[in-house]
């Protein structure tokens, strides 16, 4: 290291000189220090650019908030299908339980995570593959997969019938123990199998494992509903007062009674699985997992599969198919103007003002602010990790210009209504292009030649193989 040089106290000097000259740098500080980053750097022309209506805009239910949770995966997927179903059911609010499919998650991973210990009992513990198993055992993100996994083999629930806990609006220390016994278990696995004990026995062992696992997540959450019973009121859009004829033949409205006459949906003792094969209008193996990722090494037109990265460990790795920024952007074009929302994973933390609700490099001018410029595309941007997607939301509108072409779009978030504007952002299309890196989509909306994609054997990648990331 003899080559390694210090930093100069003569150029620090000078660095500090420069500075202190130039005006423009103690404008930016002052504002900087006094208000912070982003709002010393949010440009008010950039706001009103970018308005908040769009051309093509879908009706939601209300906002929803995952708290301090890792859950925006589960959010943005249960917000795209509470749509379908309130559509079809002409439901004027619904929303799904998020806590039913979080036990799920957690009970699910846990067993996976296990099972890959077991599958790989002769990895030393700092080889890089069991570095990525043991990473985050049963953590909280996840991708739209993973929610249609858990899916398949649990069903779904309303709210109402397993409510949030306080461990699922603030899952740290919950989940923080239940990785912490995970990996203790993991340790006993792989001593026993160091002296001897053999695989059967092992898993034998496993299955006890998971038996502490259900006892920690039940007390975490409360244990899941095997049946329940629900009741929602469909949308009346006639008028409800009755009419009565005078004795002059003309009719007049009835006092009202005050009585909720709606009509009503009733369910006694229905399954989470059946709840959700009558209820929800989507089979949430009909949507497909789209990347943009322009890196020379993950060509467009493949598809591909990352090892170890399944939740249900008999469903298998999760799959994604690359194709190019046109096709991508076309495909969620089409969806939404089909009357379909869409999930959508991002970096949330790219120029992004969390309160005031808007994605956009032509508001958040941290260029300016800091007197440099931020080069990055997103193929660098990917491979250096400067810009995983990190959170999940829903695509529910766009506005096209005059030639039919997008310039912004509308995302619902699941951070409440004090986020963004009234739960709502909007995001440039520019910043769509460089940040949105995956869009779930309906197979009705895929071109030709990505179908032919989904049948090409996957090129399989390793766990730390930059493409897409978990959604948090």
């Amino acid at each position: 290291m003899s080559d390694v040089k210090a930093l100069d106290p003569a150029l620090l000097k000078q660095y500090s000189t420069d500075f202190n000259a130039d005006r423009a740098n103690l404008v930016a500080a002052n504002a900087a220090v006094s208000s912070g980053v982003l709002a010393a750097a949010t440009d008010y022309k950039g706001e009103r650019v970018l308005q908040n209506d769009f051309s093509i805009e879908l009706k939601q239910g209300s906002i929803t908030n995952q708290r301090s949770s890792g859950r925006c995966w589960m959010f943005a997927a249960l917000n795209t299908l509470r749509y379908e179903l309130m559509h079809r059911w002409n439901l004027e609010d619904f929303e799904f339980s998020e806590t039913y499919l979080f036990f799920w998650d957690a009970m699910e991973k846990s067993n996976t995570y296990l099972e890959n210990v077991l599958a790989t009992l002769d990895e030393p513990l700092d080889s890089r593959v069991f570095e990525a198993i043991n990473y985050g055992p049963a953590d909280d993100g996840g991708w739209w997969q993973m929610f249609a996994d858990l899916v398949n083999k649990y069903g779904l629930v309303p709210k109402s019938a397993y409510p949030e806990s306080a461990n699922s609006k603030s899952s740290d220390a919950f989940k923080q123990y239940l990785n912490t016994k995970l990996r203790e278990f993991a340790s006993d696995l792989r001593d026993r199998h160091a002296a001897g004990t053999s695989l059967d026995e092992l898993r034998a062992l496993k299955n006890a494992d998971m038996a502490t696992v259900y006892r920690m997540c039940a007390i975490a959450l409360g244990e899941p509903p095997e049946r329940f019973d629900f009741l929602a009121r469909m949308s009346d859009d006639k008028d409800d007062g009755k009419k009565k004829t005078t004795g002059e033949g003309a009719s007049e409205k009835a006092a009202k009674t005050g009585k909720d006459e709606r009509p009503q949906i009733r369910e006694f003792g229905i399954t989470p699985m059946e709840f959700y094969k009558k209820y929800v209008p989507v089979d949430v193996n009909d949507l497909v997992t789209l990347c943009n990722v322009p890196m020379e090494s993950r060509p467009f037109g493949k598809r591909y599969r990352i090892r170890f990265s399944a939740n249900v460990a008999e469903a298998g790795d999760m799959e994604f198919a690359n194709v190019p920024l046109d096709v991508f952007k076309k495909a969620a074009v089409d969806q939404i103007s089909g009357g379909h929302p869409i999930w959508f994973a991002c970096d949330c933390m790219q120029f992004s003002l969390r309160g005031d609700g808007y994605f956009d490099c032509d508001t958040v001018r941290v260029d300016q602010l800091f007197g440099t410029k931020f080069t990055f595309d997103k193929a660098k941007g990917l491979e250096y990790g400067d810009c995983p997607s990190n959170h999940a939301m829903t695509l529910t509108g766009v506005n096209l210009d005059a030639d039919g072409r997008p310039n912004r779009w509308k995302v619902e978030n699941s951070w409440g209504k004090d986020n963004g504007q009234d739960g709502y952002y909007v995001a440039s299309d520019a910043w769509f292009d460089r940040y949105v890196t995956e869009l779930i989509i309906r197979k009705e909306y895929l071109d030709e030649t990505t179908r032919e994609i989904l049948a090409d054997q996957p090129v399989e990648l390793e766990p730390w193989e930059p493409l897409t990331k978990r959604s948090r």
